[in-house]
């Protein structure tokens, strides 16, 4: 079961992340256990993973430490990675080992801080480990400051605040400024789309990297290899 899995296992390897949105092609909790099997196989040590149903699912193909999160868009905040108390609760339900959210300043629905938010998922379950899904370096300070387990890069780039900023530029400065400045363990993930980047970030002192599009999701990749091989026709 996941709770007996020992999170000290992803230390400096791999976890991929198995995950498939409605419109996508490989939408299914079924496919996405057998993509962690698959994952597993390959050598990845951690899944991070989108709902309970796909949780339960891979945690009946792999005994691995799953990060979990709930995808949810609500018409008032921009926030949509596990961005309410019900999708905490909802993991909390599932098992997952390690249960990551936005960690940005932006507003959650309700117009909730991630201070205030943070605060009460911490009196409800004291005892769980939390990722912060960050964007900036500021925002990685105050999810450290805030106690949070584990500090990721997940969503450098795609916020307004960062959105000119690209977690690989000058040799990953973002992280390494992070690193700098933070207590807590620092996940690499987000456009880490190469074994070398992967090796790279671990290098630079990240306790784990997460890798998802690049592995887990073939319409992305043919495309790159489309896109590469239509330049002949310029």
């Amino acid at each position: 079961m996941a709770d007996k899995v020992n999170v000290s296992a992803i230390e400096k390897k791999l976890i991929v992340s198995c995950q498939a949105l409605p419109d996508e092609p490989l939408h299914s909790s079924f496919i996405m256990g057998r993509m962690a099997k698959a994952a597993k196989e390959g050598g990845a040590k951690g899944i991070r993973a989108n709902t309970s149903e796909d949780i339960k699912e891979i945690q009946k193909e792999v005994d691995l430490p799953i990060i979990g999160i709930v995808k949810k868009d609500f018409e008032d905040s921009k926030v949509y990675i596990t961005p309410t108390m019900d999708e905490v609760d909802e993991l909390v339900s599932c098992g997952a080992d390690i249960i990551a959210m936005d960690a940005t300043s932006d507003l959650r629905p309700g117009n909730i801080t991630i201070d205030d938010f943070f605060k009460k998922v911490k009196e409800k379950y004291p005892d769980k480990l939390f990722m912060a899904d960050c964007s900036t370096l500021d925002e990685a300070i105050n999810a450290d400051r805030l106690g949070f387990d584990f500090i990721g890069t997940t969503l450098v780039g795609y916020t307004d605040q960062s959105k000119n900023d690209k977690i690989e530029e000058n040799d990953f400065k973002i992280l390494r400024d992070i690193l700098k400045n933070v207590n807590n363990k620092v996940i690499a993930e987000g456009n880490i789309n190469t074994p070398e980047k992967a090796k790279r970030v671990l290098e630079l002192g990240a306790y784990s990297v997460v890798v998802g599009s690049i592995i887990t999701r073939p319409q992305v990749i043919t495309k790159n290899f489309a896109e590469k091989i239509n330049e002949l026709e310029k």
